[in-house]
C-alpha cells in the first residue's frame, strides 16, 4: 500500500479516502491548511490505484482492514476519516468497521449506495458510461484508461484546462487556482494502473457491506451547493439516515473541500 503524508507529522491523525480516478495526491492542496490546524493526514491509494498492489474482487467494507493494517503498522491507535465523491462510502466502511477507533467521519460529495433502487441512474451520463463498460467489458474499460492516463502525461496543461471547462465554474475556479499541472499530476497518478482504475468502478457497484443506518460513530456530511456531479437530493438523504449526522452544505462545487478544509479538519478534530 502507498500513502502520502501532508500537514503536521505530529498532529492529530485524519485518513483521506480518496476519489475516483483519483489517487493519494488529491489531498495535497491541504498541506499548509493541515499544518496550521495541527492535523497530521495520511492519504493512502486504494488498492490497483497510483502505487499500491491490486486486490481483484475488494469491497468497500474490505478496504477498513488495509486501513487498520496500515495504522497499526504506523503506531496511529484513533483517528478521524475523510472521504471525497467515491471515496465517501469507503470513509463511511471505516467509520462503521473501525468504530472503536475512529472519532468521526467526513463525507465529502459522497454518493448513496449504487445498489439501491433508482441511484446508480443518477449519476452522471459520464460515471454511468465508466461504470457499465468497467463491467461489461473492462478489458475495452482498461484500454480506455490507458488512453486518458496519455493526456496528463503528455499534455498536463491542455488536460487541465479541459477538465476545468468539463467540471463546471465553481470547480474551474479550484483547478485553476491551484494549477492545471497540478491536477494532471494527480490524475497521471490515478490513472498509472488502467487496471486499478477499471475494478474502481466496479467495486464501487458492490455492496457497501453495511447501510448508513448502521454507522454509531459522528459523521459530518459536506457538500458543495453548485456540485454540478453529485444529485443534489444525495446530502440530504444521506445525512437524514445516519443517526448522528450533520449536514453541511457550503458554497462551492464538487471540488467543496478544496475551499473548507480548515473548517472540515476542524469539524473531525472534535
Amino acid at each position: 500500500m502507498a500513502y502520502a503524508e501532508y500537514g503536521a507529522p505530529n498532529g492529530f491523525v485524519i485518513v483521506n479516502a480518496h476519489g475516483g480516478l483519483a489517487c493519494r495526491l488529491d489531498v495535497a492542496a491541504a498541506d499548509e491548511v493541515a499544518a496550521v490546524a495541527g492535523v497530521r493526514l495520511i492519504s493512502p491509494d486504494r488498492p490497483g490505484v497510483g502505487r499500491s498492489d491490486p486486490d481483484p474482487g475488494r469491497t468497500t467494507l474490505r478496504w477498513a482492514h488495509d486501513v487498520e493494517e496500515l495504522l497499526d503498522r504506523i503506531g496511529v491507535e484513533r483517528f478521524a476519516v475523510m472521504g471525497w465523491s467515491m471515496g465517501g462510502q469507503y470513509a463511511a466502511a471505516v467509520g462503521h468497521a473501525l468504530g472503536h477507533r475512529v472519532t468521526r467521519v467526513a463525507v465529502v460529495a459522497g454518493a448513496l449506495p449504487l445498489t439501491e433502487s433508482g441511484v446508480f441512474d443518477q449519476l452522471p451520463a459520464m460515471d454511468r458510461y465508466f461504470t457499465r463498460m468497467s463491467e461489461r467489458a473492462p478489458w475495452l474499460a482498461q484500454q480506455w484508461f490507458h488512453m486518458m492516463g496519455l493526456a496528463p502525461r503528455l499534455a498536463p496543461v491542455t488536460y487541465g484546462r479541459l477538465a476545468a471547462r468539463d467540471l463546471g465554474p465553481a470547480d474551474a475556479a479550484v483547478i485553476r487556482g491551484e494549477g492545471f499541472r497540478t491536477f494532471a499530476r494527480m490524475s497521471r497518478e490515478a490513472m498509472r494502473q488502467p487496471a486499478g482504475a477499471v475494478e474502481e468502478y466496479r467495486a464501487w457497484m458492490r455492496p457497501w457491506g453495511f447501510a448508513p443506518e448502521d454507522l454509531d460513530v459522528p459523521v459530518d456530511v459536506w457538500a458543495g451547493a453548485d456540485d454540478q456531479l453529485v444529485d443534489a437530493s444525495w446530502p440530504h438523504r444521506l445525512a437524514s439516515r445516519i443517526p448522528n449526522a450533520t449536514l453541511n452544505i457550503r458554497d462551492g462545487g464538487h471540488f467543496v473541500a478544496h475551499l473548507h478544509y480548515r473548517e472540515i479538519f476542524d469539524a473531525l478534530r472534535r
